[in-house]
């Protein structure tokens, strides 16, 4: 980790009790689940949407397409991250022409990853409509997005970090908020 853990913001039963409500707010709000199409922004987008599909299995009986986003040419920073960044596979198994996509991400900060995601979905297709769910919303916002679906609003600081640890990807389970560590 990036910094001094100042708290714990979620427990692992804290991010399945967030994951379930916006399963429950994804299905209400669209009443229903026809024509609907989870996505997840990779890396831990994947298995919370992954969670999510399973949520809306069990308490609606339907079984949503699921997809996973790379959005790695499609960031603005591309330059400053890596001479050769590593691209992933994007795979979204079904045509997403007139369905509501649901971009699905861990923290939603500056914008900036919400924005990637969209221009890399409209490169797949054009959706009727597309919503985007985080399990945490720390604000900070640098362009004009909004989540439709949040699991936890956090007002933070920029010197602080919000690390979402999934066992899928972490072998642990929580978010924590971190300090960041000066490096002079």
């Amino acid at each position: 980790m990036e910094g001094t853990v100042k708290s714990k913001i979620l427990d692992a039963d804290g991010i399945r009790r967030a994951l379930s409500r916006i399963a429950h707010e994804i299905v209400e709000k669209n009443k229903g689940t026809d024509k609907l199409v989870l996505v997840g922004i990779r890396r831990r987008g994947v298995p919370l949407a992954e969670r999510i599909q399973q949520y809306i299995k069990e308490f609606e009986g339907a079984e949503l397409p699921l997809g996973i986003l790379d959005i790695t040419l499609y960031r603005d920073d591309l330059s400053t991250i890596d001479v050769q960044p590593v691209v992933h596979e994007t795979d979204v198994p079904v045509s997403i022409e007139g369905k509501t996509v649901i971009l699905i991400d861990d923290v939603l900060y500056t914008g900036r990853t919400a924005r990637a995601a969209l221009d890399a979905t409209m490169d797949l297709g054009r959706p009727e409509r597309i919503q985007l769910a985080v399990l945490v919303d720390r604000g900070h916002r640098e362009l004009p997005i909004r989540a439709d679906f949040v699991g936890k609003n956090l007002p933070t600081s920029r010197r602080e970090i919000v690390a979402v640890r999934l066992l899928e990807v972490d072998s642990e389970e929580d978010v924590l908020l971190l300090e960041r560590e000066d490096h002079r």
